[in-house]
């Protein structure tokens, strides 16, 4: 695809898939110093939490922001652009043993004195398909792409 197409509304972005593990949450934990038990004590997540059971222990989902993240600067950078902005919510766990992947589809795009602004809508599927997070980003890139 050309490289002005890629610049248009309706064009998709896909990111690299991500298979989290017992090692790689854990080690998020300690990046994050964020050591609550629903990503570390299975005994804990074998418990009811209102109306749902996690049956384990989840990824956290500043993980998948992590991972949407890196699909948008991976595509951005080669363009002299930059990430302004990601709003997602969190639809479903993931747990080791998944494979997510991060997908993007330009929205709208305005042109301005400091460059051209894409907005897109961001989603994050598991391997079945189910969408576990979507939400909204802001790049901004050089007029002259």
């Amino acid at each position: 695809m050309s490289t002005s197409n890629q610049f248009e509304s309706g064009h998709k972005i896909t990111g690299s898939p991500f298979s989290p593990t017992r090692e790689s949450i854990r080690a998020f934990c300690e990046a994050s110093l964020d050591f609550n038990p629903l990503h570390l004590d299975d005994e804990y997540m074998k418990g009811d939490f209102g109306k749902t059971n996690f049956g384990g222990i989840i990824m956290h989902g500043m993980n998948n922001f992590g991972v949407i993240t890196k699909m948008l600067t991976d595509w951005i950078y080669a363009h002299g652009g930059v990430q302004r902005r990601l709003e997602t919510r969190w639809k479903m766990p993931v747990k080791p043993g998944d494979t997510i992947t991060p997908s993007a589809v330009i929205k709208s795009s305005k042109d301005t004195q400091g460059g051209r602004w894409l907005v897109l809508d961001v989603q994050v599927q598991n391997q079945r398909g189910e969408v576990v997070a979507v939400g909204e980003a802001m790049v901004q890139i050089p007029l002259d792409h």
